[in-house]
């Protein structure tokens, strides 16, 4: 299983940044899509999921401003991030969930200069 992110960069705070994430690998279903991000010094922290059934949850912190999504059919998950912040600058990572397995994605970079 192969989980491809994409769509990380620079931009300025009150900017906007879109990041996607395609499963590869032979996934028979995905059965929740993930989206966490780790900042310098600090511990892995989730940002936001979306299960099979399209139910979402969101951290506190990106609650109005970030908005999860999937496509089922090209196994891809999408992380629209507007209003961004200082403390938005992190690593961010897709997670895949598939009949109780965990598949980590190796990471895109999100820097948001103040």
């Amino acid at each position: 299983v192969q989980l491809q992110a994409s769509g990380g960069g620079s931009v300025q705070a009150g900017g906007s940044l879109r990041l996607s994430c395609t499963a590869s690998g032979g996934l028979l279903s995905i059965n929740v899509f993930g989206w966490y991000r780790q900042a310098p010094g600090k511990q892995r922290e989730l940002v936001a999921f979306i299960a099979s059934d399209g139910s979402t949850n969101y951290a506190d912190f990106v609650l109005g401003r970030f908005t999860i999504s999937r496509d089922n059919l090209e196994n891809t998950m999408y992380l629209q991030m507007n209003s961004l912040k200082f403390e938005d600058t992190a690593v961010y990572y897709c997670n895949v969930i598939s009949y109780g397995m965990s598949y980590w994605g190796k990471g895109t970079q999100v820097t948001v200069s103040a």
